[in-house]
């Protein structure tokens, strides 16, 4: 009966197309149609958006698929007032509203209608009224299959489409002053600053140029010195600014040069800065989504860090000059190396060539150099340089680590923060203290139980598993894609043989110090103390990761160890005993028990696949995305960037909160390696477990059907192991919810005495 105005466009519509195709073409291209026309002049909004639920019997035909016409601005005002009873803009599991609202549909031009159920669906319709508004649309046709859509797919759908560029960041001219702006600069009048290398006079000309004609900006450049030492990095920490990164030139039609900033993804919305690791776990990502063109932007950025300040920075802010993060360019270089066009062999090769020159530079200046290399173990640590006390951190951050200095000279924390930053007052158990707090950051785990107050004397099987990558990175590049051929920086030709001793000799000094037999597991080495530590760390899967990993240890690894950290919803950072117990005094910490990580997860994966264990790198994936898929069906698409794995939440109370949580109507960004772990793990899951995921089934229940179909048992003491770790995890998780959470946000313990005891076999 309707006389909506279908034409033969509709044969070719896609009720799934990105919001930017959805909302500009087709029924939505901007025209009211007259259908929608004839229902207004016939019906007032509040019969049209009909507030008393009716039968289903006098609405619509349930089974047909429905398209919904929508008066946007009036339906986003009536689904919040109706809906949204705990007003955060969000319609989650939370809400107490009745969780129905009837639309009308576009084939009876709005008469009959439809009841949209559900906290799902209601949340994606709030989704999708602001996606309609950001392109201006007053009125829309909307497909109720983009309320109903399989979790799975649409939050792919949303990563791929959507997530990614709202990530996105150049730094040139279009877009410095959003991106240079920093919400950690603190100072009374914040300037705009970009430091650039001492030597790169053309980009001094273009910002400077940049600065001229935009004066009201008023944007500072400045040249870095040559040697760039922690004197220097302190003494402009009150003047804190970005670092330059990569440029392209282009020729312009008028014979012009015009440049323009490698594009690079931020981890999370807040941020304007390009990250270290955060970086790489987003490329795993963007490489199922077929942005190889970001990626190799992104490497080429790491590679002009290496070149221009010595090391793949903690972020390109001035104040982390000095600081590194955990290093991935081999890897990342070799993933894009493989995805580059076939039929340009020559400049692929000399593209690897090029930045693996910097991986060999940053390898040897940064990580086989003092104080990050021991001498005596030769292996590597978290150890960056750096004088006084951090300043990209909140400003009463370390209150309590100061405040018995303060008393001591008599003075406020605020002035005592000034003669220490100053050099005014020596104090070496806080130059350690703050030592260590900068490893820390270094080592991406800021903060952990794990690494306070001794991070810089460990030598980690995380950094070391990655540095034994890098070595057969190396070996493998020169030998399988190079022709035998590779020379660093200085002209030196380098052989696969060399690269491959390297690596042999890495992993004999971390089967010597790191691995612990009796154990079976890998921990970290405190090279001043000269003992393993004991807290049991999920990084020690990462040596599976890497290779370094014998059969045998990897076998030991997954029969012994392997339980410690498995939970209902995925890989816990740490063990509940290595954390310890925690109090107001000794509040948690994000990267400790119950917490778990993309970077973990991801990681896991590909060891245990590496080692042709693909079940339980699958079992493992279906876990940690089940997580994900149950907190975006039932928190209004949230995708946040940690979770509490043991109790299934991203409602979690530790510093720093959790990024990504905190919007209106519809997630912009999610977290970037939390959307990678999405879209990787979703290449791991059979059909059956991506069936099973859109339904949000449980992962324990799931999983022993299929190992009661596949005819697989595990033994009774392999069976006893994982429920008595499973248990643990679970009593723990119910203290914190009955004793409530503990809110690390305003506490920093001041140092305390090593608990007592070492690890017996160390």
């Amino acid at each position: 009966m309707s006389n909506f105005p279908f034409t033969d466009h509709v044969l070719e519509h896609d009720a799934h197309a990105p919001a930017s195709t959805y909302y500009t073409t087709g029924a939505n291209a901007g025209r009211r149609t007259r259908a929608y026309s004839r229902v207004q002049t016939t019906m007032g909004s509040e019969s049209y958006f009909e507030t008393q639920r009716t039968r289903r019997a006098s609405h619509d035909d349930k089974n047909k698929k429905h398209r919904f016409l929508i008066d946007v601005e009036e339906t986003q005002r009536k689904i919040l007032q109706q809906e949204d009873t705990d007003g955060d803009f969000q319609i989650t599991i939370n809400d107490l509203g009745p969780k129905t609202l009837a639309l009308g549909t576009a084939d009876s031009g709005g008469y009959k209608k439809y009841d949209i159920r559900g906290t799902y669906m209601l949340s994606n319709l709030l989704q999708e009224l602001a996606l309609a508004r950001d392109y201006g649309r007053k009125h829309i046709v909307l497909d109720e299959a983009r309320l109903n859509e399989n979790p799975v797919d649409r939050l792919s759908r949303m990563i791929r489409y959507g997530f990614w560029e709202g990530l996105t960041r150049r730094l040139d001219a279009d877009t410095i002053e959003s991106v240079c702006a920093d919400p950690k600069d603190r100072s009374k009048n914040p300037i705009l600053r970009v430091y650039i290398p001492h030597d790169e006079t053309e980009q001094y000309a273009y910002y400077t140029k940049v600065a001229q004609q935009r004066p009201l900006i008023h944007l500072r450049v400045i040249y870095l010195p040559e040697k760039i030492t922690a004197e220097y990095v302190k003494s402009i920490n009150e003047h804190p600014g970005m670092l330059a990164l990569a440029m392209k030139r282009r020729i312009t039609s008028d014979g012009g040069v015009e440049m323009k900033g490698e594009p690079f993804v931020v981890p999370g919305g807040r941020f304007n800065e390009m990250y270290g690791w955060d970086s790489y776990f987003a490329a795993l990502g963007l490489l199922v989504d077929k942005r190889l063109d970001l990626v190799q932007s992104m490497v080429e950025n790491f590679a002009y860090q290496i070149k221009h300040y010595g090391k793949i920075l903690n972020a390109n802010r001035s104040y982390y000059l000095a600081r590194s993060q955990p290093p991935f360019l081999t890897d990342m270089a070799l993933k894009v190396y493989e995805e580059l066009p076939p039929h340009t062999p020559h400049e692929n090769k000399e593209w690897l060539r090029r930045i693996l020159k910097s991986a060999i530079k940053e390898y040897h200046s940064v990580w086989m150099s003092e104080p990050r290399l021991d001498k005596k173990t030769m292996l590597s640590r978290y150890h960056p340089d750096g004088l006084g006390i951090p300043p990209e951190t909140e400003a009463s951050h370390f209150d309590h680590i100061i405040e018995p200095f303060a008393k001591k000279y008599n003075v406020s924390i605020e002035e005592f923060d000034a003669m220490y930053n100053a050099g005014k007052v020596k104090e070496p158990e806080l130059d350690e203290y703050f030592m260590h707090d900068r490893a820390v950051r270094e080592s991406g785990h800021d903060t952990t139980y794990r690494f306070e107050k001794v991070c810089g004397h460990l030598a980690t099987i995380d950094l070391n598993s990655l540095l034994y990558k890098y070595e057969t990175d190396i070996a493998d590049a020169i030998r399988d894609h190079l022709d035998d051929h590779l020379e660093d920086f200085e002209g030196r030709l380098q052989t696969a043989t060399e690269w491959l001793e390297r690596a042999k000799q890495r992993k004999s000094r971390i089967d010597k110090y790191l691995w612990n037999d009796k154990e079976n597991l890998y921990f970290d080495y405190d090279t001043v103390k000269e003992k393993q530590t004991t807290y049991e760390s999920v990084t020690a899967f990462w040596a599976m990761w890497a290779g370094c990993a014998s059969m045998e240890q990897a076998n030991q690894l997954v029969h012994y160890s392997l339980a410690k950290f498995e939970v209902i919803g995925g890989l816990i950072s740490g063990t509940e005993a290595s954390r310890g117990q925690i109090s107001l005094q000794r509040p948690n910490r994000q990267w400790d028990f119950p917490f778990g990580w993309a970077p973990h997860q991801m990681m896991a994966w590909v060891g245990f696949d590496r080692y042709g264990m693909r079940d339980i790198a699958r079992r493992l994936a279906y876990r940690w995305l089940f997580t994900i898929t149950k907190s975006f069906v039932d928190f209004n698409g949230v995708v946040p960037e940690k979770f509490d794995v043991v109790s299934l939440s991203h409602k979690v109370h530790v510093e720093y909160g959790n990024v990504g949580t905190d919007f209106k109507y519809v997630p912009r960004e999610g977290f970037g390696w939390m959307n990678a772990s999405y879209q990787v793990g979703l290449s791991y899951l059979n059909t059956q477990m991506r069936r099973a995921l859109g339904t949000c089934t449980n992962p324990d229940l799931l999983l022993e059907r299929q190992s009661q179909l596949q005819g697989h048992s595990l033994s009774k003491e392999e069976v006893d192991r994982a429920l008595h770790y499973r248990r643990q995890s679970e009593m723990a998780a119910h203290r914190l919810k009955r004793e409530g959470s503990l809110d690390g946000t305003t506490h920093i313990t001041e140092p305390v005495p090593e608990e007592s005891g070492s690890h017996p076999f160390a």
